[in-house]
């Protein structure tokens, strides 16, 4: 299920980066299944992409609201 932005935003700024990397190591195992034809639920992979976008997001709408740059 997908995550929601008003859902992500309770999260801290760890808490965010530590779930941002276990959803880039889960992709990781999916395009590996993918590749291995042995993936059930394809859809999963552009949920899990979105999900991924919609972290970054936050936390760029963060960094910025603070006044600093990358």
């Amino acid at each position: 299920m997908a995550l929601r932005p008003e859902e992500i935003r309770n999260w801290s700024d760890e808490e965010i980066r530590n779930r941002l990397e276990q959803a880039r190591r889960e992709l990781f195992h999916l395009r590996l299944q993918w590749a291995m034809n042995q993936l059930k639920d394809v859809n999963r992979i552009r949920a899990l992409r979105k999900d991924i976008a919609r972290m970054l997001t936050i936390l760029r709408e963060r960094e910025l609201a603070r006044g600093g740059r990358r």
